[in-house]
Parts: C-alpha cells; structure tokens; sequence
C-alpha cells in the first residue's frame, strides 16, 4: 500500500498523554516488540525538513529510513530527489526503481562493482563516492574500462573544521581538505577513461550531527558557527576548482542538522537528509529545530522483580557510536521511567523504575523512542503505519525484505 504525506497542522505528539495512550490504542491488538511509524508526524516532519532547506533540494539519506514505502512515499514530495544510499549493493537493489542513487561512502565490494560495470542501466543511475585515485584504481582491477559501462563519479571533500584551539572537528573522512586539493584530484579523474566526475560532496557531521541546545552548549553553537562559516568559503573554493575540469550535476552538503546553514551556501544545489524524518531522540538536544517523534517502539512488561521495578522483555537497542548512556533508547511512556544502573537496557530484559513502574503489570506495553533513526529498522522485520487511532498499513524495513546491507 502507498501512503501519501499531506502538510499538518495539528501537533498531537506535543501532549504525551494524548499522543502515546493513542498510540497504544491503535495497536491494541498487535503483540510487541512491535516498531510505529505515525503517518501523521512523519509528514510533518518531511515538510518541516523541506521548509528549513529554504529551497534547496533535499537527497534522502536511505540509511536513516532503511524502508522502501517511507522512501518513496518522501520522494513523492516536491522539493525531494534522489537517494544517498550508504552501500553499493543497496544502491543497485534501489536503482531498479530509482534513477538517481548516489553512494555515500567509498566502496570495496567487488562483486557489486563487477555488476554495476556490466549494466548500462545501473551505471547510468549510480554514482559511486570516491576521495583518491585508489578507488578508481580498484574498479579498472575489476573491470577495465574497455570493458565496462561508464562509471559516474563523485568526489568527496573533506568538511571537517581545523581550529589552532579545538584541533581536528569533525568526522574522519576524506583525505581531500583543501581546494588545490580537490582540483588536482579532478584533474586526474577527468584523465582516466571509463570514468565521469559528475558530484561533489561534503558533509559537515560537526554541524548536522551535534546538538546545540541550552546553555552548556555555547562553545558548540560557536564552534558551528565558525564552522558554517570556513566552510562556506573553503567549499566555494574547491567547487570552483572542480568545475574547471568537471562539469558537476550536483553539489551535495549538510545533514538533517544542518539544512539551514547548508541551504545558506551558494555552492550546494542539494542537501542529504533522512534522519528528521522519524525525529530520534538525537535531535531533542538541538537548539534550532525539534522534529516530531515519528517512530517508536513498544515492548511488554513480563516481569516484576519488586515492587517498585517492572522489567520488559528485550529493550537493548543501543545506538551506533561513542559508548554512554546517549547512545540507550529512552522509555517515554508511562512518564517518569527510568534504568536500573547496572543493567540500563539489556538484550533479553531491560528492568525500568520510577513512580510510573509501581502501577505497570504483566503484559502492559512500555515505549521507547530510539537515538538513531534508521537502525530502529535493524530491528524490525516491518514497522505498523498508524494514523489517527488506526493501522492503516504494515511496512517491511530491509531486514523484512531480506536485506541487510551494513
């Protein structure tokens, strides 16, 4: 079934006790662990995400989705083009659909490069990344140019921000920081046969991927800023280098967190973005934008160890990245919950405590926002599409279509 995302003007998700016990309702039927997707908020946030990019095309980054009919259904949106897919071989499975995949990070996968160069139709959808001859020296290894399609190129600079005070900002990423940089390595791109360099991007993670908020984070809105800033100049820089040898179809930057800086930017025609799109818990703490919770998930109580702690079944969903208690999904209903410290949200069983644990019993459902957006999908063979107080649908994620690209 497609669905279709209409702009809202009501805000259910603002009032949790209207928003989760309606959630609940809906799903009365179904036996957790079960993910949600709210229809409702979903489309707010797509046309949230499309207002802060000011015009500026926006790329969905597939990896925060990881489900085709939420995919197709955001691409149906004006103002939204093309995937940034983050593996070759799921670039070609959603190239068979899709005309315009690009490949967000550089690849090593064989087998796909072999199957890429032998299809005309793949190759004339999929740009692969790269960020040193290296890469291009792997796909001439596996399928020379002679012998192969035309392989579309994109050519990644390195967004991170270099301060004498703070260091290196940022992810590590490219190896291509400066302009002369980027223009060298595009001159000897456009010298290599079987190739085409069509795209540059930099993704500003120090930016997009950080929250901002409150008033322990003044250094950080004054490190993006610095940053928002240098870039700008320095991206401007190497995309004119570029364009001396290369004629570009696209300049891709940004990130969920970033579409209002990155749309200030001349040089960018497009932004990726997808995490916004089920608002994780990862964007509670930004300053400039609060999506809604357009995702979550139920698990049910099968335990009660004391009175005051009633324990889940299963719950350990821990999000990718620096080991912490940031990285735990949170339970948002019933309010007030919170983790046993030395067990916090486990693999089979995650004991939770509070006011609101004294009054749960066996088989009542606790639900949990998760702080990444598409690895929810890791999880689940299919999330329920609600709206309103009703399942309108149920939706595979890659892992329910047999997929599991990363």
């Amino acid at each position: 079934m497609s669905f279709t995302l209409a702009p809202q003007s009501n805000r259910p998700w603002q009032t949790p006790a209207e928003w989760w016990p309606r959630l609940a309702s809906a799903t009365a039927g179904v036996e957790p662990p079960y993910g949600v997707i709210a229809v409702e908020a979903l489309a707010a946030n797509a046309h949230a995400m499309l207002e802060r990019a000011q015009g500026t095309t926006i790329r969905v980054a597939s990896k925060s989705v990881r489900v085709r009919s939420v995919l197709d259904a955001v691409l149906a949106l004006p103002g939204y083009r093309g995937i940034l897919a983050y593996t070759l071989s799921e670039a070609l499975w959603l190239a068979e659909t899709h005309e315009d995949v690009v490949v967000g990070y550089p690849t090593a996968d064989h087998l796909s490069i072999a199957k890429l160069a032998s299809d005309e139709k793949l190759a004339s959808r999929v740009t692969l990344m790269v960020d040193s001859l290296k890469h291009l020296d792997l796909v001439d290894s596996i399928a020379p140019p002679s012998q192969r399609a035309t392989i579309r190129l994109c050519l990644e600079l390195d967004a991170s921000y270099r301060n004498p005070v703070l260091g290196h900002v940022g992810v590590r990423r490219s190896p291509v920081h400066e302009p002369v940089e980027a223009g060298s390595l595009a001159a000897a791109i456009a010298q290599r046969p079987g190739f085409r360099l069509v795209g540059m991007m930099a993704y500003e993670a120090q930016i997009a991927g950080v929250g901002n908020a409150g008033l322990g984070n003044v250094a950080i809105r004054a490190m993006q800023k610095a940053s928002a800033s240098e870039l700008r100049e320095r991206r401007g820089a190497a995309v004119e280098a570029v364009r001396k040898v290369a004629e570009l179809e696209f300049v891709n930057g940004g990130g969920t967190g970033s579409l209002e800086s990155t749309h200030d930017d001349p040089a960018v025609t497009e932004i990726a973005a997808g995490s916004g799109l089920f608002g994780p818990l990862l964007f509670d703490g930004y300053e400039h934008f609060q999506p809604a919770p357009a995702a979550s998930f139920a698990m049910s109580v099968v335990r009660r160890p004391t009175a005051d702690i009633a324990t889940v079944l299963g719950g350990g969903w821990i999000a990718s990245g620096p080991p912490g208690e940031d990285r735990l999904p949170r339970p948002v209903w019933p309010e007030g919950l919170k983790y046993v410290a030395r067990e916090a949200a486990g693999e089979v069983q995650t004991p939770v405590q509070g006011d609101a644990a004294r009054e749960l019993r066996i088989g009542d459902r606790v639900w949990f926002r998760h702080v990444k957006a598409g690895e929810l999908s890791e999880h689940l063979n299919e999330f329920l599409l609600v709206e309103g107080d009703r399942i309108i649908d149920r939706v595979p994620t890659y892992r329910g279509e047999g997929k599991a690209f990363l």
